[in-house]
Formats: C-alpha cells, structure tokens, sequence
C-alpha cells in the first residue's frame, strides 16, 4: 500500500495509521490557477499533495507575496490544524497536479485519535513555518541572484522537476523584484549553461551549480523539509 502513495507525509505514516486516514481521502485534480484557500475564509479541506505545485501567498491591494510553496512533500491548509479555523493565506495551483483532500473535521478526529498522524503533521509545519519566515528574511537582505537561485532550486524540489513553467512576469510578480532585473539574472543563468529557456520554460540543467548560486535560505529551508521527515523515520525504525 505504501508504495502508491505519492505524497511524502502519507508515506512516511505507519501502515495502521495510513489506512485509517486512507479511508477520509478523496482525490482531486489540480488545475493550473486554481485557487484552493484564501485568506481569512474558513478551510474545509487539508490537500495532501502528490504532484504539481501549489504557491502559498499574502495578497494586500492587489500585490502578490509568495512565502513558499508547496509539492509532493507537504500538504495545503495543515497550518490551521494547529491553531484557528482560518488560512492566513491564498494557496494557488502553480503548476497542475493531482492531491488527496481530506475534511478538516475528519483529519482532527484522527489526529486526536493517533498520535503520530498529529505529530507527522506538526513536523511538516514547523518546517512550513521556517520556510515562510525565511522568505520574509531573504526578501529583505539578499540579492536577487541569490534569491532567484533559491526559487528555482526550492520550487524544483517541491515538485520533483527540473523543468519549471514559469514566466518572468510570474518571478517578478512573487519575488516582489523588477521583471527587467529577473530577465538579466536568468539570461546570466543561461548563459552560465545552469538553465535552458526552452518554450516558456525553464530547464534546470546544472543542479549542483545553482545550489552553490543561492542563498543560505534555500539550505536552511530544505534541511528542515528533510530533518522533518527522517526525525519521524528514525523513531519509527526504533519502535
């Protein structure tokens, strides 16, 4: 059964656990743009990703702020789980996709009821948490090479791709920097062989290159993705 599942935080559930909540899912399609919470409107559904990406974002007067986004590793609206009833955020589909959507109601009742589903879940947000508030620090004092590198190389982790279709407006757009400077630093990019611009796409090409190009927020972010999977993995090889 584990082996089907595509969404990282139902892989890593025991089997018993897995079932339980397997029960409450229901899949659904992701269609690009389609927009899955908004901002201080009640959530009713937790979306367990399993392919595509979703951009969570602050909308204020028409401007767009994205603080992070989310793929196969992690789940939309768990936030809520953990405090109150409303998503602070719009969450927004990237690129299509598929998910597993559960009731919150129903994802409570497990919680409460199996521990490690409620701390499965608790580590995945901690983890959100950081990524969001890195974000905010990365906009603020790093440069937009750096920040540009670290989008890529997050967005291509989240989604398990390293094609990404994206535009320079939408970079310009989330990352809050001018689309002139955006099609400079990607042009260097391409120009370094580190990305192809093939048809409204961009090709990741030289992985390794464009980690050592970002920021120290992306390793920060992507350790604590990890460390919140195999923390939970380590106790269950234990037990």
């Amino acid at each position: 059964m584990r082996s089907f599942v595509k969404n990282a935080i139902l892989a890593r559930l025991p089997l018993q656990d897995l079932a339980a909540i397997g029960q409450c899912l229901e899949p659904v399609v992701l269609g690009e743009r389609i927009v899955l919470q908004e901002p201080k409107r009640n959530v009713d559904y937790v979306y367990f990703i399993e392919s595509g990406l979703v951009s969570l974002r602050i909308v204020t007067c028409g401007i767009i702020l994205e603080t992070a986004v989310i793929g196969f590793r992690g789940a939309v609206g768990a936030s809520v789980l953990l405090g109150g009833h409303l998503s602070t955020h719009q969450s927004a589909v990237l690129f299509p996709g598929t998910a597993l959507r559960i009731r919150v109601k129903d994802l409570r009742r497990l919680m409460n009821e199996r521990s490690q589903i409620r701390e499965q879940l608790s580590r995945y947000v901690d983890a959100l948490s950081l990524h969001c508030a890195q974000t905010g620090f990365c906009g603020v004092w790093h440069h937009r090479e750096k920040r540009l590198a670290s989008w890529l190389c997050l967005s291509s982790d989240a989604a398990d791709t390293h094609v990404l279709p994206v535009t320079h407006d939408y970079l310009s757009s989330v990352l809050g920097l001018p689309r002139p400077g955006i099609t400079e630093t990607l042009n260097k990019f391409a120009e370094q062989r580190l990305i192809r611009k093939v048809r409204g796409v961009l090709r990741i090409d030289e992985r390794k290159c464009l980690e050592q190009r970002a920021c120290t927020c992306y390793k920060l972010v992507s350790e604590a993705y990890a460390s919140s999977g195999s923390a939970f993995a380590a106790k269950e090889s234990t037990n």
